[in-house]
This record gives C-alpha cells, structure tokens and sequence, in this order.
C-alpha cells in the first residue's frame, strides 16, 4: 500500500467518519464539482482503502480505520467530544434512554427495562449490551464497573447529534 499524502489521509478520514456514504456526501465534503470527481479520486488515490457495499455505499477498511485513527460513524467537537454519531436504530434508542453523564449509571437490565417503557420494544439483554459498548467505542458512553458492569452519558443528550445508519 503506498504513502499517502496529507490530502488523502484527510480524505479518507472523512470516508472512514462518514460511511456508509455516497459520492454526493463526499463531493460536498470535500468542495469538489461531481460525482465523478469523487470517485476518480478514490480509484487513484484511496483504491486499497475502500470498497463499495452490496448497496453501492462507499466503505472504508479496516486497515483505513486504523490508518486515520477515526472511529467510523464520529465526528468530534473541538474539545475532542464527538458531536455527531451515526449509529443503529438500537444505539440511538439507548442513548436516548440512557442516563446523564451526573447521574449514576446503571445496568443494561435498567436500559433494557427503560427501552422497553419509552419504545415498545424487546431487544435482548446481549443487544442492549453491544449497543452499549458501540457507543462507548464512539466515545459519548462509558462503563463503570461496580458489581456488573454499568453505563451512563459522557455527555448530554443534546450535545450530540444522533444519525440512524440502518
């Protein structure tokens, strides 16, 4: 895989924060005039860093995650808060429901519970849990471990903007 330039290491961070993306989210991105223009420049310039889905999406690898050090899905304030996700129907219903960053955090039986009254739905235990640990990848949850494990915000709500990906 060759060196990339500043450019494209910026570039293909976007990819890697925006996927599943387009080519007219990455043409507005990234200020340029078409479609095409986008993907002329990831066939030359990010070809070994991104495919396309069953549904024609743009889709960063694995090795370009790790390359630009950005979680997929976040884009951060200027504190280094993210201030966007993009997640599951599941992860946004959980963080919707979940408790502040001040207040104590609580099991995923409790965010289980709290689905189940604000939403009507029955995910199971293992569901709410890896919905949970998604968002704390993505940095706006955090585990505290007491007897079992715990969840709370590390921000507020409306700090961040939550995007459905399903």
């Amino acid at each position: 895989m060759a060196e990339l330039s500043p450019q494209a290491r910026e570039r293909l961070a976007d990819v890697v924060e925006l996927q599943p993306t387009k080519n007219g989210e990455l043409m507005d991105r990234w200020g340029v005039e078409s479609g095409s223009e986008v993907h002329s420049y990831l066939e030359s310039a990010l070809g070994d860093y991104y495919y396309r889905d069953d549904d024609s999406l743009i889709r960063a690898t694995d090795d370009a995650a790790e390359l630009v050090d950005v979680e997929p899905g976040v884009s951060g304030g200027e504190d280094g808060t993210p201030d966007a996700v993009v997640v599951p129907k599941l992860a946004a219903r959980v963080f919707g429901v979940l408790v502040g960053p001040d207040e104590r955090s609580e099991s995923v039986v409790s965010v289980l519970h709290s689905l189940r009254e604000t939403y009507d739905v029955d995910p199971s235990t293992d569901e709410v849990r890896e919905a949970l640990n998604a968002l704390r990848r993505k940095g706006v949850v955090e585990s505290v471990q007491r007897v079992v494990p715990t969840y709370r915000r590390t921000v507020e709500r409306e700090a961040v903007d939550v995007t459905v990906s399903d």
